[in-house]
């Protein structure tokens, strides 16, 4: 008997809605992408999203791999997807009082060898709503455009910005294009009435705050 495949119609609605479209169910066929000889894609599916309801975090790859169907392969499949949405999605509703706060749910991205200029999107009461790469550069060079910057912050009613980058040379201390570039987008943000609150730069060990050091400029300096 051949295996059976997740259906086309998911794969379809899910690109044209976006991964928000399908049931949990379905996510997990989109994992597996089939079922096995003698268990349909859907029913495993099912069997899987029951054992990890009842299951801690802990006993995940265990506990899947209790279920006939599931080998070690399949079941660290499921559990990485798992860890990797928790690790993105960990920044969702944190509040933010000091720039040390932002460093963690940023820290990623100081392991990359090219720069990554993201806007840190916060609601009235400086809950993170949303981390928006804006663009990724070359290792000494990003190239920001203020249309791109603000974009999501306009779309998420944002009431305040923390700009942050990486530094892939080890040093967190800012260039005078840094400098140049905040100050451009701190005047860019008065336009668009919303106040943006620091601008963080990250290495692998380190951080430096724009605020903390007195260089956040107001748009009419």
């Amino acid at each position: 008997m051949e295996k059976e495949k997740v259906k086309p119609n998911i794969r379809e609605k899910t690109i044209k809605y976006g991964l928000g479209y399908p049931f949990d169910v379905e996510l997990v066929m989109l994992i597996l992408g089939s079922g096995t000889k003698n268990v349909p894609v859907e029913i495993l599916a099912r069997k899987i999203v029951a054992c990890l309801d009842a299951s801690d975090e802990k006993d995940y790859v265990n506990n899947l791999m209790a279920i006939p169907g599931i080998g070690e392969g399949k079941a660290l499949s499921i559990a990485a997807a798992l860890e990797l949405g928790k690790r993105r999605s960990c920044h969702f509703g944190a509040l933010i009082q000091t720039p040390s706060d932002v460093v963690p749910f940023v820290k990623n991205y100081a392991m990359s060898s090219k720069e990554h200029f993201l806007a840190i999107i916060l609601n009235g009461g400086h809950n993170i709503i949303k981390i928006s790469v804006v663009s990724i550069g070359t290792v000494n060079q990003t190239l920001i455009h203020p249309r791109e910057v603000f974009r999501d912050a306009i779309k998420e009613n944002a009431a305040a910005l923390i700009f942050c980058h990486n530094h892939p040379s080890g040093n967190v201390q800012p260039s005078k294009e840094d400098v140049e570039t905040t100050r451009s987008l701190i005047i860019a943000a008065g336009t668009v009435g919303i106040p943006v609150l620091d601008h963080i730069i990250i290495d692998k060990d380190n951080y430096y705050s724009f605020l903390e050091h007195k260089l956040l400029f107001s748009e009419n300096e």
